[in-house]
């Protein structure tokens, strides 16, 4: 009679929990929702988050909140995410830089990005380009690589903060091409690209939704686009592969993440807004037509890209050395 009386207070609590549950999942978000991008405003983080949060907020009617947490590389709002209650009202945009290269490059990262995390989806996956100031007398890489291996250490690139995406991708692309470019570190992508527009800098490798509007304006030039293909959306611009460096791949993807232990409702409804989203036609164009390529995910696929890339970017930072010669900004 007691296991039968325990069974039944055990089928009881549980029917109580799912039901609960249940009508959580049906009356989430009921409050305004934290959208944390560590990043400052400006950069191709910053873009991505502004532009999930603005959709999120459309189709729920409540507020989905940037709060911009930039410095360190990404390091600070993603620790700050990693530490915030995982009620499922707290958002991050995570990338590669902050979940793959950032823990395989410094010691200082406190926060795992495998265990301290629920991977929600993955948004958009794109190709760095390799962009340098008009004053720069080079039209293709090819020339770029031959006038800076003519004068080592003369020229600087840009980047938004050490171990940052920007950072380990011209870093290896240094040790591909054999050139010798003083890197100049930033918080942030908005004001390393600032500083290059204004000739502050000479070139620059990063995403580009934060770029185009520079390159059309004809304030950039870009050379050249690190996907091992070109893009549909700018079929004129060869590869870094093409361009002398055989073998240069470099996509960085940005996706959506909640701390870990977030209740299981709230992830189902962000990553199911999320992949409605990019199913929109005039969104995913847009997307393509700055060249970045949309891309949602399961949590379960998103979570495994994590655990390849962290696991790949571990022996490019091996390799690369990527803290020498690296200033931070003035």
């Amino acid at each position: 009679m007691r296991r039968a009386g325990k069974a039944v207070l055990c089928a009881l609590a549980c029917a109580a929990f799912f039901g609960e549950a249940s009508a959580a999942a049906e009356t989430y978000p009921i409050k305004p929702v934290r959208m944390i991008c560590p990043s400052v405003p400006g950069g191709t983080t910053d873009l991505v988050a502004r532009l999930v949060a603005q959709k999120l907020s459309e189709d729920w009617r409540q507020q989905v909140i940037v709060d911009n947490r930039g410095g360190a590389g990404g390091l600070i709002g993603t620790e700050m995410a990693a530490r915030s209650a995982p009620d499922g009202y707290t958002l991050v945009i995570g990338t590669m830089s902050t979940h793959a290269v950032n823990p395989a490059f410094s010691k200082q990262v406190r926060y795992d990005p495998v265990k301290d995390f629920t991977p929600v989806s993955l948004v958009v996956s794109a190709p760095q380009l390799l962009v340098v100031h008009p004053s720069i007398p080079v039209k293709s890489a090819k020339e770029l690589i031959a006038v800076a291996k003519t004068k080592p250490g003369q020229f600087s690139y840009s980047s938004s903060g050490i171990g940052s995406t920007p950072h380990i991708a011209f870093e290896l692309f240094k040790l591909m091409s054999g050139i010798d470019v003083v890197g100049i570190q930033y918080k942030g992508s908005g004001p390393a690209i600032t500083d290059l527009v204004g000739g502050q800098v000479h070139m620059m490798m990063t995403g580009a939704l934060a770029l185009a509007p520079h390159i059309k304006a004809g304030k950039l030039k870009a050379l050249a686009i690190t996907s091992p293909k070109r893009s549909p959306a700018m079929p004129e611009l060869p590869t870094v592969a093409e361009s002398g460096v055989p073998g240069f791949d470099v996509r960085v993807w940005f996706g959506v993440f909640m701390p870990a232990g977030a209740p299981r409702f709230a992830v189902a409804a962000v990553n199911e807004r999320i992949r409605k989203m990019l199913e929109v036609p005039e969104l995913r164009q847009r997307l393509i037509d700055q060249g970045a390529d949309p891309a949602s995910s399961t949590p379960e696929e998103f979570g495994a890209l994590v655990k390849t890339d962290l696991a790949r970017w571990t022996k490019v930072v091996k390799a690369t050395g990527v803290a020498s010669g690296d200033r931070p900004a003035p």
